[in-house]
């Protein structure tokens, strides 16, 4: 009975792997239209057409150079792009290959926060899960914002420190303890309180006040004033290891402008998956 055992298991695993990874690339197509949204209300452009709507919740879905409704063929991530050899099927225009590898990057970031979750799948472990899904569409819309136009708008990042707040009340509530609630605030306060430091007394020269109110979401989502520090430590390395080439092969040497955001996020995120793990090694390790 132990082979059937195992068997049937790791079916069950392929095919969790399976259902999480299309559930990303269907989220990986929402974050591309928010993302594109949020840019034109961001310019204040309006839809060419009548009836069409830049309206993140009542807008269709279109084509961002000749506007024209996409219809369910044209929706289906990276197969639709590639069907379509990168071109819009009504005007012929190049699609951004940034489409299919964002459709890409959320469906393998799901499936790699499901890999590394330890906990169980239901109860409170459950929300905890279904929260860290909404945090990685968060995190990858913002990060490509940022990356393309070095600004973390205020319609995503203070959305996100609501629903980080609403993960804490609801754990609180349910363990009815204080404890939750104090670690995380803590957290949350160092993390700020660093970042605003930071840009006071840079005259928002070294970060941008982006980056300050993502810091407060950031902490909330870590937890605790360790986690803040690993995913802080965490996103520092891989900034230096991301940016020195770049400054290395840049024509502006170190005056060139790299977005901290994407990699505040990436700390966060590797703290999501394994920061309970590294901090118990540490903590094993050196105190």
């Amino acid at each position: 009975m132990a082979p059937f055992s195992i068997y049937k298991l790791s079916d069950t695993i392929i095919t969790m792997i399976i259902v999480i990874l299309l559930y990303g690339l269907i989220c990986g197509s929402f974050v591309n239209a928010l993302v594109w949204r949020l840019r034109q209300q961001g310019k204040g452009q309006r839809a060419k057409d009548k009836g069409q709507s830049l309206s993140i919740l009542r807008g269709r879905s279109m084509c961002p150079d000749c506007r024209h409704t996409l219809a369910a063929r044209d929706l289906v991530p990276v197969l639709s792009w590639l069907s379509l050899r990168g071109r819009c099927r009504y005007c012929q225009k190049p699609i951004s290959v940034q489409y299919p590898l964002v459709e890409l990057l959320t469906g393998l970031l799901f499936v790699v926060f499901y890999l590394g979750w330890t906990l169980s799948l239901s109860g409170l472990h459950l929300i905890w899960f279904l929260y860290g899904l909404v945090y990685v569409v968060f995190f990858v819309a913002l990060a490509v914002y940022d990356f393309k136009w070095f600004l973390l708008p205020d319609k995503l990042v203070f959305p996100l420190i609501g629903v980080a707040a609403s993960q804490v009340l609801v754990t609180s509530l349910w363990q009815q303890s204080l404890g939750v609630l104090w670690m995380s605030a803590v957290g949350a306060g160092l993390y700020f309180g660093l970042f605003w430091g930071l840009y006071q007394a840079s005259d928002g020269k070294w970060i941008g006040g982006g980056d300050v109110k993502l810091a407060l979401a950031l902490g909330l989502i870590a937890g605790s004033p360790l986690k803040v520090m690993l995913a802080l430590f965490i996103a520092s390395l891989i900034g230096t290891l991301v940016s020195i080439p770049q400054i290395a092969g840049g024509k502006h040497g170190l005056k060139q402008h790299i977005p901290f955001g994407p990699y505040l996020l990436a700390g966060t995120f590797v703290v999501m998956v394994w920061g309970e793990r590294l901090v118990n090694w540490y903590t094993g390790q050196f105190l």
